[in-house]
């Protein structure tokens, strides 16, 4: 997924042995998704359906249940989220957010509690580090290379962040063809890292539009961050954030309130 995967597995001294295989399995489940997904592979399911090469029926169970979730997106999103890309059809906006979860969700099911996926900065973790000691999760900042935007403290989460930081102004306006040049980063946090994962990409897309639509998600928080340092977030993102390197809730711009710089 032109990505790293890393793994964050918290387990006694007498499940070591049975954890690294569980790992090795959700490794194993990454791969298979990527030999899957990969635009990048010209002989991946995704790539012989885009070029009309086989149909969905030849291609593995999965795809048909991502392009339904991107599909489900779409709708949610107003068509800012779209698996189809100057025609081609395109679900990494998505599909790597679904992975990861699947994959901290196969190690879940194995019976391990504290564990953390995170695949370039999308993390699905359930319960916290340990006891009642949570997550600390640091959101870098897309224009000041080091520096933390902010850093979250979480039990069982889902935090998506699309940005121009890594790939530049990779993701455009569907309705208009343009590069989304508005935000540097969109971070949304929440329970289901599917979601999270599109509704990231969305934003991004929406430019302008994107804080009151973002409003309107409930159980999803929100941190925007233009190019020149200034943010928008979510009223309840504060509340997820600690000082640990990164801005307190004191320094985050409530929604509504004048632009500040996030540093």
């Amino acid at each position: 997924m032109g990505t790293t995967v890393s793994f964050d597995v918290r387990v006694d001294t007498t499940r070591v042995s049975s954890a690294r295989d569980a790992v090795a399995q959700a490794i194993e489940w990454l791969h298979q998704v990527d030999e899957i997904f990969s635009t990048y592979k010209p002989m991946s399911d995704i790539s012989r359906l885009g070029r009309g090469e086989v149909g969905i029926d030849a291609c593995h169970p999965e795809v048909r249940m991502v392009l339904a979730l991107c599909s489900e997106c779409q709708r949610e999103t107003g068509g800012y989220f779209t698996a189809r890309y100057a025609g081609h059809i395109d679900p990494t906006g998505l599909v790597k957010g679904w992975a990861i979860a699947r994959a901290g969700q196969l190690l879940a099911r194995q019976g391990i509690r504290h564990v953390l996926v995170n695949g370039g900065g999308d993390i699905w973790a359930q319960a916290g580090k340990a006891g009642d000691e949570p997550w600390q999760i640091g959101i870098v900042h897309p224009t000041e290379p080091g520096a933390y935007a902010a850093v979250l403290r979480l039990f069982s989460c889902a935090v998506a962040t699309s940005g121009v930081s890594q790939r530049g102004a990779h993701i455009v306006d569907p309705f208009t063809g343009r590069p989304a040049t508005t935000w540097a980063s969109a971070t949304i946090v929440g329970p289901d890292l599917v979601r999270a994962d599109a509704y990231a990409t969305a934003a991004l897309a929406m430019g302008e539009a994107a804080p009151r639509w973002l409003a309107t998600l409930g159980t999803y928080e929100a941190l925007l961050i233009r190019p020149d340092g200034t943010g928008w977030w979510s009223d309840g993102f504060p509340s997820l954030c600690t000082t640990l390197n990164g801005p307190s809730a004191e320094v985050l711009r409530p929604a509504g309130t004048p632009a500040r710089r996030v540093r």
